[in-house]
């Protein structure tokens, strides 16, 4: 098998963009290479596509009131069944496309959650408005926003571990949240577009009075998503598996582990070895900046034995496929673990509860400063009116907080960002709770800014980072899957049971509810360690090795 490990250090088996895990300048870890930023392009364009539709699910929204119901609010069951369609998708798509990329490997997978992006997005275009009942047009929409979904949420493992497979340790963080920014851009863009094309439809809907070429706006609002998508779609296709990846399955192989652990004992008796598997620590040292006890000897094994190792590395893979469900399970049987897997998944449910509950609903947050498209003598202005609205929230509050989560990440660590942003989340909620009615305008735009920037200069941002750094290669995707699918399960109870509690106890009292979801947050973020420069692999190995020593000590 010695072939297969030596191989780790010729060009010629280098995958394209590995050399993003080589990079070892002494840069800003945020000014990144040409390689990095092909990387942020492949990987950052499903959160784009995420924030996108998470953002004009809003105005498509309202403007199904007036292509649908004349104007008047739409069913509060089927408003929040079609908002929740893509989320209620996404844990789908996190479970499924979570363990297929553990399972069968980055490379197998990824793209496919793409494709599935397209497909159900052109679906959702189809909605025959005019041939269905208004209810019908609805449920046909929210129905394929649900496969809209299953690809979104696969997007989520999938470009978490591609990333950070291939990123150079003191720049991991840094890739990761430059990924998540997408959203950021995803949400501005998409007020960008949405105020565009309803700039180009004023003439017919405001000075020829035909409300009904609304429909017109909404699907080319939705539609504009494809391009980025389509943009991208062959490069992920054809993404190569990382070395990492290929390293961590060898090593899953219990033989190939017993069988390095005689050889290490072989050579510190001075027997001569023929072969000299390399353990994954030794090539990931090089790559991470860190050489410490990653002595490597690499010698070629002999010719006659090629085939032979090429056999044995395969059946090795086929082994570790058909064991990684049982043994994810038993890695995280162990305390240890389990406290922090438990750790991302609250977290990032109790975020999402709060994140969710606020931007899945922000015609609540427009009302309170005049820009939630009810004021207005035409359909068009009041559009016009919930467009600017959008656009004053989004670049006021998202992209800035992205961005400072970029800027900082190396320095502050994942810890404190997650942490104190739980507490300032929680901070803006309570002033908006506690004085949601007596707020002046201007007072309560910057308050909910603010709010906005500390989401993402926090939690919103590391809650996706962790699980990508803090899990070993080998259970990454699928951990990261479990702790978004987590998320998702809290932005469906918001989707669907914000307005309703809304109107039983008043908005003020749901706030109150995020109030304590933020301060939850901040509780289950000390089960988490701090994962700067730390190699989750490194740590796995060791744990591994000790077990073994354990087990041969005990026969």
């Amino acid at each position: 098998m010695a072939s297969h490990y030596a191989a780790a250090d010729q060009p010629t088996r280098k995958a394209k963009l590995e050399e993003v895990e080589q990079d070892d300048s002494h840069r800003p870890p945020f000014i990144l290479s040409r390689p990095e930023i092909k990387l942020l392009g492949i990987a950052g364009v499903g959160f784009f596509l995420d924030a996108y539709d998470l953002f004009v699910i809003n105005p498509v929204a309202t403007m199904l009131q007036y292509r649908l119901y004349d104007g008047h609010s739409l069913p509060a069951n089927l408003e929040g069944f079609m908002k929740a369609g893509a989320n209620i998708g996404s844990v789908i798509g996190q479970f499924l496309f979570g363990y297929l990329a553990d399972a069968w490997g980055r490379k197998a997978v990824y793209g496919k959650e793409l494709e599935l992006i397209i497909v159900a997005t052109i679906l959702c275009l189809t909605t025959p408005t005019g041939s269905i009942s208004p209810n019908g047009s609805l449920i046909y929409l929210g129905v394929f926003r649900i496969l809209l979904g299953v690809g979104v949420g696969g997007d989520y493992p999938m470009s978490a571990s591609v990333t950070s497979d291939r990123a150079n340790l003191r720049k991991r963080g840094t890739m990761l949240a430059y990924i998540f920014s997408n959203q950021g851009w995803g949400s501005f863009m998409g007020s960008i577009i949405f105020m565009i094309v309803l700039q180009c439809y004023r003439h017919v809907m405001e000075t020829k009075g035909e409300v009904s070429k609304v429909d017109g706006v909404w699907r080319i609002v939705v539609g504009a998503s494809l391009i980025p998508a389509f943009g991208t779609l062959y490069q992920r296709l054809c993404l190569p598996e990382s070395s990492r990846y290929e390293e961590a399955q060898k090593m899953a192989d219990e033989s190939y582990f017993e069988e390095y652990m005689k050889k290490e004992k072989a050579e510190a008796a001075g027997v001569t070895i023929h072969e000299n598997p390399v353990p994954v620590s030794a090539t990931r040292s090089h790559s991470s900046g860190s050489s410490e006890n990653a002595t490597v000897v690499h010698t070629e094994p002999p010719a006659s034995t090629a085939d032979e190792q090429e056999g044995q590395g395969a059946k090795a893979a086929a082994v570790a496929k058909k064991r990684q469900f049982m043994d994810f399970i038993r890695y995280f049987s162990e305390w240890r673990h389990l406290k922090i897997l438990l750790g991302t998944c609250m977290c990032w449910f109790l975020l999402d509860i709060a994140f969710y509950g606020i931007n899945l609903n922000q015609n609540v947050v427009l009302q309170q400063i005049g820009f939630d498209g009810k004021t207005g003598t035409t359909a068009w202005e009041k559009l016009h009116r919930l467009a600017i609205g959008n656009l004053i929230i989004t670049a006021l509050g998202f992209v800035p907080g992205y961005y400072a989560t970029v800027l900082t990440i190396e320095y502050l660590g994942r810890w404190k960002i997650q942490f104190f942003g739980f507490l300032m989340e929680a901070l803006f909620l309570g002033i908006m709770a506690g004085r949601f009615y007596q707020l002046s305008k201007p007072a309560f735009i910057v308050n909910f800014a603010l709010l906005q920037f500390f989401f993402n200069f926090g939690a919103n941002s590391t809650t996706y980072i962790y699980p990508a750094e803090v899990f070993p290669t080998r259970f990454k995707a699928f951990a990261h899957g479990v702790s978004a699918a987590s998320g998702k399960a809290g932005a469906i109870i918001s989707a669907l049971a914000f307005n309703s509690l809304s109107h039983k106890i008043g908005t003020p009292a749901v706030l109150w509810i995020f109030f304590g979801c933020s301060i939850g947050g901040a509780v289950f973020t000390l089960l988490l360690p701090e994962v700067k420069m730390r190699d989750p692999d490194l740590v796995y190995e060791e744990e591994e090795r000790e077990k073994r020593k354990l087990k041969r000590q005990s026969v």
